[in-house]
């Protein structure tokens, strides 16, 4: 019996199907008590589900649950998405508290990075282990357990318009390399899980006002020493650029309504806006030209 409805990828062909309710189900939404994160809490307390928040920000989680136990069961807990173990165990914290986890959300992510040439295996482990790694241990610690349930489930992956194409934003090849990795896993998930019914989405926004960049600077590992005086303008003022495109782009409540109505009808992409098409364009483009004539 379908409930949660899925959607996969199968020879690039995406299947659709509708699910029956959210209410009375649990979300465990990492990154949750700030931008993006919060406004999916929001869209599924809305719908009537109980809402586990997972982030490291704990007066951030105050807040946030103040707020939402107006409208549904809470649970906060401090976490980063990076350590296995205790992923583990808040997990069955969650559970035992909550019920279930059968809409899970990898949310958590930063921004950050350093020029190419200047990049470290600090800087590579602290970006990959959040964007990257934390999604593989969400779904490595949830997975399992909605699978054996056999209940159905919804998986939502937040990578990016980076993910899909290297725009002229300046993100940096650390941050296109995760999230390339994170649309990646989840096309391979979609198709994986569609008999399993356990649907699969993943979030590609464009500019979100969520305040990354300034959460980003506080917890990333200091390149600055390492640069050129030329370098450290140069990543001061892309960070001033991306602040203010990022203000000035679509609400996280609004992109919370989006990803509620993809779980609802099984739509596997969300994109919040059309920005990163021409660009998605040009790598098909130049992908199937090199592609040998038969």
């Amino acid at each position: 019996m379908n409930l949660l409805g899925s959607g996969s990828v199968r020879g690039c062909i995406i299947e659709e199907k509708a699910m029956t309710s959210i209410k009375g189900r649990t979300a465990f939404i990492t990154g949750g008590a700030n931008g993006i994160g919060f406004g999916i809490a929001q869209a599924f307390a809305g719908a009537g589900a109980k809402i586990a928040l997972a982030d490291i920000d704990e007066k951030a989680l105050e807040h946030a649950r103040e707020k939402l136990n107006k409208v549904t069961d809470v649970k906060t807990v401090v976490l980063d998405v990076r350590d296995r173990e205790g992923y583990a165990r808040i997990a069955d914290e969650v559970e035992a508290d909550l019920g279930p986890v059968s809409l899970l959300f990898n949310n958590a992510g930063v921004g950050g990075g350093a020029p190419a040439g200047k990049m470290t295996y600090k800087l590579w482990d602290w970006g990959m282990g959040i964007n990257l790694d934390g999604v593989i241990n969400g779904v490595q610690t949830f997975l399992p357990r909605m699978i054996e349930r056999a209940d159905g489930g919804h998986i939502v992956n937040t990578a990016s318009g980076a993910g899909l194409a290297v725009a002229g934003t300046g993100a940096g090849v650390l941050y296109h390399t995760a999230k390339y990795a994170v649309v990646g896993m989840a096309e391979a998930l979609a198709a994986e899980l569609v008999d399993e019914n356990i649907g699969v989405t993943v979030l590609c926004p464009g500019p979100v006002a969520t305040g990354i960049i300034e959460r980003t600077s506080e917890c990333q590992p200091n390149v600055m020493p390492s640069l050129s005086q030329d370098q450290k303008n140069a990543v001061n003022a892309r960070n001033v650029r991306m602040k203010n495109w990022l203000e000035h782009g679509t609400s996280p409540e609004d992109v919370g309504q989006w990803v509620l109505k993809a779980v609802e009808t099984g739509q596997f992409y969300v994109h919040t806006d059309r920005f990163i098409v021409r660009y998605v364009e040009a790598r098909t483009k130049a992908i199937l030209e090199a592609v040998p004539e038969e």
